[in-house]
């Protein structure tokens, strides 16, 4: 099994600034990507931002580019979400998910941590 851990959340006001971080942990694995997800009350989970593990590449939604930064401690298997210029429409639940096997989907999730961003 492969456990996520997330930490970082809080309260901000817009216009601030947020690390957020995931940690794995649990049996040996290579993560082929990890990614960031969000869901706000009311609201589908919508993809955040992504990481490949052995190229590096990024991606990120149109909502947050420019915005949101994800890199990755490979030796700690930790991948990192940088968000500034928070807005309020950022507040929502932050997940993590890992991609344990080449050519497969997120298979492992974490639990969250709550963003908020007030106005």
């Amino acid at each position: 099994q492969v456990q996520l851990v997330e930490s970082g959340g809080g309260l901000v006001q817009a216009g601030g600034s947020l690390r957020l971080s995931c940690a794995a942990s649990g049996r040996t694995f290579s993560p082929y990507a990890m990614g960031w997800f969000r869901q706000a009350p009311g609201k589908e989970r919508e993809f955040v931002a992504a990481i490949s593990w052995s190229a590096n590449s990024t991606s990120y939604a149109g909502s947050v580019k420019g915005r949101f930064t994800i890199s990755r401690d490979n030796a700690k298997r930790t991948v990192y979400l940088e968000m500034n210029s928070l807005k309020p429409e950022d507040t929502a639940v932050y997940c993590c998910a890992v991609v344990t096997t080449r050519g497969g989907s997120y298979d492992y999730w974490g639990q969250g941590t709550q963003v908020t961003v007030s106005s």
